[in-house]
């Protein structure tokens, strides 16, 4: 079996059916349980108070604002390669579930920050990056809406994502490439942190398993609502090109 069967769109939303339900209720389940484990039963931090309960929303979301731009981006290429209009309308189905991802990452960080930093916000290297990944996430959505024809819609986001991809990925590592600002590094997932050989601070097991939990309810959300909105898309393709049809017929 190949992987190109599913650029099929029969097949692939066939395949989203059995799918859906089975990642829809183990999201939920990630979800409820990671959120409930970490803002509940996870004890106050000797620094941060009960402010660092935040990081079960804002590290997970920040997360999928960027790896979500990151599959645009091979769906966009995968369209720009193969022409296959399931991918290209799988990166357009992800676009909204990217941007509402990124403003859940800069309103918790917000919320984060003025207690911590003192600020709402400030110009801080990741921070303004992260910002501009959101307006990419923006023109993203507004050249497919603006733009009639499916197929120069397709080339020309797919394009628009590949400069993106740019932000998506100095988003992710910022604090490494700009040794200032007010964001710390990463804490959550490096070779120390697992190993623990690296003797620099890392989250604590007792705030990392509910984080790991409700990260990974935050991926399969992102995939079960990728699954579904690729699907309204490839149906609302089809409904755009049989009135077409009629109307040239």
């Amino acid at each position: 079996m190949s992987i190109w069967e599913y650029a099929n769109p029969v097949k692939f939303i066939r395949t989203a059916d059995v799918l859906l339900p089975w990642v829809t209720v183990a999201a939920v389940i990630c979800l409820v349980t990671g959120l409930v484990w970490g803002f509940f039963f996870t004890p106050e931090d000797f620094r941060q108070g009960s402010t660092v309960k935040i990081i079960y929303l804002h590290v997970p979301a920040a997360m999928m604002a960027i790896n979500a731009w990151l599959m645009m981006l091979i769906a966009s290429l995968i369209w720009i390669v193969r022409r296959h209009h399931v991918s290209a309308l799988a990166a357009r189905a992800a676009a909204p579930i990217g941007a509402t991802m990124t403003v859940i990452g800069l309103v918790t960080g917000a919320i984060w920050g003025q207690p911590m930093w003192g600020t709402w916000w400030a110009w801080d290297p990741r921070l303004t990056v992260f910002l501009i990944l959101f307006l990419f996430y923006l023109g993203y959505m507004a050249l497919w809406e603006a733009i009639e024809d499916d197929d120069t819609a397709a080339d020309l986001t797919s394009i628009l994502c590949l400069v993106g991809s740019v932000f998506a990925l100095l988003s992710r590592y910022a604090v490494q490439f700009w040794n200032q600002g007010l964001h710390q590094g990463s804490s959550v997932l490096r070779a120390g942190a697992v190993t623990g050989v690296d003797t620099t601070e890392k989250v604590s097991n007792v705030y990392f398993m509910p984080l790991l939990v409700s990260g990974i309810g935050f991926v399969l959300l992102f995939l079960a609502l990728v699954l579904l909105r690729t699907q309204t898309e490839i149906r609302a393709r089809r409904s755009r090109a049989l009135l077409a049809r009629e109307r040239s017929a």
